[in-house]
């Protein structure tokens, strides 16, 4: 039982103290910018990061434009379908309007804004950030014509992919695809509702009006998103190959429906985040990747952060479930996770998950640890530390000064000493896969560039591309530190928006040090708000058994083994069934018997596990000598 009065005290002054210590070192690193050394000039990097956003801008360009060489582009999507789409963003380096990863980019920009909005007017950059977000925010009240109707996407990646234009040339696809009743999509829905409710909170004190509608747009979708449950992907199959949605829907709709308590106080909201969490996987799933498709620990940051407001009203318990599973994501980058899930790292130290936009993972994961360290810090008395499975806890300090030592490598303090922000430091990427800023301006030379031309005598070009993309991340480096800045290393060089969505955030914290967004003045806390209980070790139904090797052979020198394993579901007689349970299983080299290899996040057991039941798989690994068992872990489920 944890003790009031001095040793509380003591222990949450000395929380503070680690995070005071991060900021002030912070401070002295700002003082410099640069592209390669440790000192970065985190304001100068704050303001180009959210200037990117106007370089993707579709639509009427404004009088304050400030990415001249762009101009209005996409003025006639959604004629065809009898509806006005003219406006928003497109997603990365192409000229197709995604509406999972916009709805998602735009969710991040207010979250940054909420959480840091403070910081981001002492630079000078709050108008811009507000500027960017309600560009966004126009768009979705377009795209939502009616309250069971959503406009999903304009234009299509084939199409797109095969033409390498100016956006203001378009001559590509510019088809409208929709969600409706009959072809539902809870999680671009799901997503779509956060996005709007988030930027509603942006806008409630400067233009409430506006802020009204938004929240009015956003309630409507989520029941849309409720009661017509489905994938959007089955419903807009032109969707599928380009922003597939691999984790499903409950995540979107755990998320939209905790952005709807923090915009509404309405207990309605909070009581579905509770209700639905072992059924849509709030409980269950424990990742390390937060991106476009799965939301999981930002549903489960937004959960502790209500627990630590004193928020949770009768539902402090399933908040604490949510609240565990935050800590795995934490620990997970911290490299304490235990259990194989930890993020991998670069030589350079830079988290790793995968060849293709990496950094997106890192900038999202580095808002995720800085909001969470913050609101554990405001919380104090004791409550200042994640608790990990492999290593000691962990205070929010180290989680401040993760999130700071990624977006020093992304800015330039990393083995190749290249800033991965274009336009940011003396080296920074010059040939970045995006059509507009790799040909001409429209405004220097209006001749027409066709697809075939575009690719003909710009895609190839040698030389750096003419539009300077100013604040852009690129997809970044390889897993061993390594970066081709060449226009067609499109896994490397591309950018995308919701790259530099979350970063604005960490960015704008990093400048001005400490918390204080927007929605701090919205925050009640009691006056005898009572030191939560720690949170224990978390009593998962599901259990991993590893069983002894069942064969061993030996192949061009090396010896292989077959494991086996069981998964159980301990849940009491009567209890809920597992559902959709994915396991991850380190560097397999063979066959897995037993599990379906999922599109994304490990394997999937092909059958539900029923209170009390069990089911086998089994794996290979090889080595020199007589390999142990891989690791193998729970990565997510759902219990219904």
């Amino acid at each position: 039982m944890a003790r009031r009065g001095g040793a509380a005290a003591s222990s949450s002054m000395a929380n503070l103290l680690g995070v005071a210590l991060v900021l002030a070192s912070t401070a002295q690193t700002s003082a410099r910018g640069g592209g390669g050394g440790g000192r970065h000039d985190y304001r100068m990097a704050l303001s180009k990061s959210i200037l990117y956003f106007e370089a993707q801008r579709s639509g009427v360009l404004p009088g304050n434009q400030r990415i001249a060489w762009r101009a209005n582009s996409g003025l006639a999507d959604g004629k065809a379908n009898g509806v006005d789409l003219v406006g928003g963003y497109y997603d990365a380096g192409d000229n197709v309007k995604f509406g999972f990863p916009m709805a998602f980019t735009v969710t991040m920009m207010a979250w940054s804004v909420l959480e840091y909005g403070k910081q981001m007017a002492a630079a000078g950059e709050l108008g811009h950030a507000m500027d960017a977000v309600r560009w966004g925010a126009d768009y979705f009240v377009k795209a939502h014509p009616a309250p069971n109707v959503l406009y999903g996407e304009v234009g299509d990646g084939d199409s797109d992919h095969v033409c390498w234009q100016r956006p203001e040339d378009m001559t590509t696809s510019r088809q409208a695809y929709r969600l409706d009743p009959q072809h539902p999509g809870s999680d671009l829905a799901g997503e779509t509702v956060a996005a709007l409710a988030a930027a509603s909170l942006v806008f409630r004190s400067s233009n409430p009006g506006y802020a009204n509608q938004l929240l009015q747009h956003s309630k409507q979708l989520f029941d849309f998103a409720d009661k017509y449950r489905g994938k959007y992907d089955d419903s807009m199959p032109v969707a599928k190959k380009f922003y597939g949605s691999f984790s499903g829907y409950g995540d979107e709709l755990l998320w939209a429906s905790a952005w709807l308590y923090q915009a509404t106080d309405n207990r309605r909201y909070l009581d579905y985040l509770a209700n639905n969490g072992d059924a849509l996987g709030g409980t269950g799933w424990a990742t390390n990747e937060f991106g476009w498709d799965v939301k999981y620990p930002g549903v489960q940051v937004l959960a502790a952060k209500f627990l630590l407001q004193g928020k949770a009203g009768p539902h402090a318990a399933v908040l604490r479930r949510y609240q565990r599973n935050a800590d795995v994501f934490a620990c997970s980058c911290l490299g304490k996770g235990g259990g194989g899930g930890n993020v991998g790292r670069t030589p350079g130290g830079l988290m790793y998950h995968q060849g293709w936009n990496n950094l997106q993972f890192v900038t999202g994961a580095s808002f995720l640890l800085a909001v969470y360290a913050d609101h554990l810090a405001a919380a104090g008395r004791g409550q200042a530390v994640v608790r990990c499975q492999a290593g000691p806890a962990a205070r929010a300090s180290e989680l401040v000064a993760l999130a700071k030592s990624q977006v020093d490598y992304i800015l330039g303090s990393n083995p190749r000493g290249i800033s991965y922000m274009v336009g940011y430091g003396a080296r920074y990427p010059r040939r970045a896969h995006h059509r507009g800023a790799s040909i001409v301006s429209i405004r220097a030379n209006p001749s027409f560039v066709s697809c075939k031309d575009g690719y003909a005598s710009w895609f190839g070009r040698a030389g750096s591309n003419p539009n300077l993309l100013d604040g852009a991340v690129v997809g970044g480096p390889d897993g061993r530190d390594g970066f081709a800045d060449e226009r067609n290393n499109y896994q490397q060089t591309e950018v995308a928006t919701y790259n530099n969505a979350p970063l604005m955030g960490v960015l704008a914290r990093l400048a001005g040090g400490g918390r204080g967004g927007l929605a701090e003045a919205a925050i009640k806390r009691p006056d005898n708000q009572t030191l939560l209980p720690p949170l224990a070790a978390a009593a998962s139904p599901v259990e991993i058994t590893q069983l002894n090797a069942t064969a061993s052979w030996k192949k061009d020198g090396r010896t292989y083994r077959r494991y086996a394993a069981t998964v159980s579901n301990r849940s009491p007689a009567g209890g809920k069934t597992v559902e959709e349970l994915h396991i991850g299983i380190g560097k397999p080299h063979g066959p897995v018997w037993g599990l379906e290899k999922a599109a994304r996040y490990g394997y999937v057991l092909p059958s539900s596990l029923a209170a009390g039941e069990s089911a086998a798989f089994a794996y290979v690994v090889r080595g020199r000598a007589a390999p142990p068992p891989a690791d193998v872990w729970v990565i997510g489920y759902k219990l219904v």
